[in-house]
């Protein structure tokens, strides 16, 4: 299944770039990271069942188990694709959340995208290993 991450603006050499850079490198399944303008540019074609999952401040504050679950089912249902869409500094467009299989958020507080972007990663990697039967740290 392909981890696909389209992001509004360029991450370009930072701090940020080598943490996505960093935590995709072990995840074990395929990825793959998208860059956009922070406004206009075309959205890569979505494949037919493909799942979509916007970052969005009024999305769900899933704990690192529930999104690897989510992941694990549709791994098994066969999805080839879950999508994760970060918006630029205004969020997404109302239309892009009605549509979206998942709104998650990263709690309460307000992030960078470039900083988003790297705690996706970083929770794509945990999720990819707590899968794969890797012990977790927070368990017991």
């Amino acid at each position: 299944m392909l981890l696909h991450i389209v992001a509004r603006g360029r991450i370009g050499r930072s701090p940020e770039a080598e943490l996505v850079d960093r935590y995709l490198k072990r995840v074990s399944w395929p990825t793959k990271v998208s860059e956009l303008p922070d406004t206009g540019g075309r959205m890569p074609e979505l494949a037919p069942g493909a799942k979509l999952v916007a970052l969005d401040e009024t999305g769900r504050d899933l704990p690192s188990r529930e999104l690897a679950a989510i992941l694990g089912r549709w791994r098994d249902d066969g999805v080839r694709e879950v999508r994760f869409l970060i918006g630029a500094a205004d969020g997404h467009e109302d239309e892009t959340r009605a549509r979206a299989d998942l709104l998650l958020a990263f709690g309460k507080a307000t992030w960078p995208h470039m900083m988003a972007r790297a705690m996706l990663a970083e929770q794509l990697w945990r999720a990819s290993s707590i899968l794969a039967g890797h012990p977790y740290h927070r368990e017991g």
